[in-house]
C-alpha cells in the first residue's frame, strides 16, 4: 500500500469514497477544492493506494501549532478493516512527530464502533463529549485525543 499526500486530482475520488460513508464527515466540493488553496487554512490530505486501484482510503487533518485535528477518515467500503484506516493514521502521527505536534485531536460518533476501536488501540482516549453534535440522527461526539510528545 502507498500513502502519498493527496492532490487536486484525488478530489473525484476522495467525494466518491465520502459519499459512500454513513460516518463520514460530508464535505461540499468546494471545501475539498479549498484543501490546496494557497488562503486557506494549513491541512494535511493523505491518500492510499494499491497499485491500479486509484484511491482506495483518505484521511484530511487541520494544522495548528501545537495540535493538529483529524476531520475526515474515510475507507472503501469493501476496504475496511484491513489496516488502511490505521496506515493513514500512523503516517500523520509520523509527520506530526517531526513537526514537533503536542498532540492531536478528533472527534467520533458514539454510535461508530469499529472508528473508535482503531483510535484507542493507536492509543488515543477520550477528553470529552459533545452532546448531540451529529444530525441525522441526533448523536453526541465524543473527543478523543493522542499525545505525539510531551511538553
Amino acid at each position: 500500500m502507498l500513502i502519498r499526500p493527496a492532490t487536486p486530482a484525488d478530489i473525484p475520488h476522495m467525494r466518491s469514497l465520502e459519499q459512500q460513508a454513513d460516518t463520514a464527515a460530508h464535505w461540499a466540493e468546494r471545501e475539498y477544492g479549498a484543501l490546496f488553496a494557497r488562503e486557506a487554512p494549513k491541512r494535511i490530505a493523505l491518500v492510499a493506494g494499491e497499485g491500479g486501484d486509484g484511491v482506495i482510503g483518505f484521511l484530511i487533518a487541520r494544522c495548528g501549532v501545537d495540535e493538529w485535528e483529524i476531520e475526515n477518515v474515510v475507507v472503501d467500503t469493501g476496504r475496511r478493516r484491513t489496516g488502511i484506516g490505521k496506515a493513514l493514521v500512523d503516517e500523520l502521527l509520523r509527520q506530526a512527530g517531526r513537526q514537533g505536534v503536542a498532540a492531536l485531536l478528533l472527534e467520533v460518533r458514539e454510535s461508530n464502533t469499529a472508528a473508535r476501536r482503531l483510535y484507542e488501540k493507536i492509543g488515543f482516549s477520550e477528553v470529552g463529549r459533545r452532546p448531540a453534535y451529529y444530525q441525522n440522527p441526533a448523536e453526541d461526539a465524543l473527543l478523543l485525543k493522542y499525545y505525539v510528545s510531551f511538553p
